[in-house]
């Protein structure tokens, strides 16, 4: 399915080429794609900015906890949001992973050693029959841990999008009240009448945010991949990016 959404889109008459949102990354002096499914009202439209790359495969990063909460939940890893996921001991460079977690701190800290853990205790051949079962991008568990950052799984934006509209409609082949759940867990903000889901993601060389904004007439799903030369230093150019496109169709609302 996922792929199928990847050659409907850049084929339906609906697909718009957004070379002018070429600005929001050269004023960010950055390089990616992003594209934007806008499913409000009764057609939807794709808009792409660089539609070669977002065809083009990337490792997921951390956009991989979306799925990856679903495992572990599917698996009785984890049986809600409160359950407690107790901290190794182990001192890591980000202070808030310095302690014990639940799914909701995980998702909103990207709390690497949790996911590693979900990873260890599935194993590469059940991680890999749930990629399979879901077609997550090329559905491979292989090479370096995690797998889902310096390893081979690897999804386009397209397939990131398709992902993103059967979990929106609670159409994985999970438990609905997990896909609630997890849906719960990725809200980043809300106003009074539309409410921002996302992840974001890094590798180190490539960074994600990938998501959808919710309004009565519909969702607007998003998913932005660039290049981060600076790291660290290009890590806020996801988000800001995104936002800009997104306001670019009222899809978000204007900054105060």
């Amino acid at each position: 399915m996922a792929a199928g959404f990847a050659r409907v889109a850049l084929a339906d008459p609906q697909r718009q080429e957004k070379a002018e949102w070429s600005r929001f990354f050269t004023e960010a002096d950055a390089r990616g794609s992003v594209v934007v499914l806008d499913s409000r009202g009764k057609s939807e439209t794709a808009h792409v900015y660089n539609a070669a790359r977002a065809e083009r495969r990337y490792s997921p990063a951390s956009t991989f906890k979306i799925p990856h909460s679903l495992f572990a939940l599917d698996a009785g890893l984890l049986h809600d949001e409160f359950q407690v996921i107790p901290w190794d001991g182990v001192k890591r460079s980000t202070a808030a992973w310095n302690e014990d977690q639940n799914l909701r701190s995980a998702m909103r800290n990207s709390t690497v050693w949790v996911y590693e853990r979900f990873a260890e205790e599935l194993g590469d051949a059940r991680e890999t029959a749930y990629l399979r079962k879901i077609g997550y991008g090329n559905a491979v568990a292989t090479g370096d841990k995690p797998f889902w950052v310096e390893g081979d799984l690897a999804i386009s934006s397209f397939e990131q999008i398709a992902f993103l509209q059967r979990l929106y409609r609670n159409q994985l082949p999970f438990q609905v009240e997990h896909q609630r759940l997890v849906k719960d867990v990725m809200v980043n903000e809300a106003g009074s009448d539309w409410i921002l889901r996302a992840k974001t993601g890094w590798t180190g060389r490539i960074g994600w945010w990938v998501g959808w904004v919710e309004w009565p007439s519909g969702p607007v799903f998003f998913a932005l991949n660039m290049d981060t030369p600076n790291r660290l230093g290009d890590l806020a150019k996801r988000q800001s990016i995104t936002r800009n496109v997104l306001r670019s169709v009222d899809a978000l609302p204007t900054a105060p």
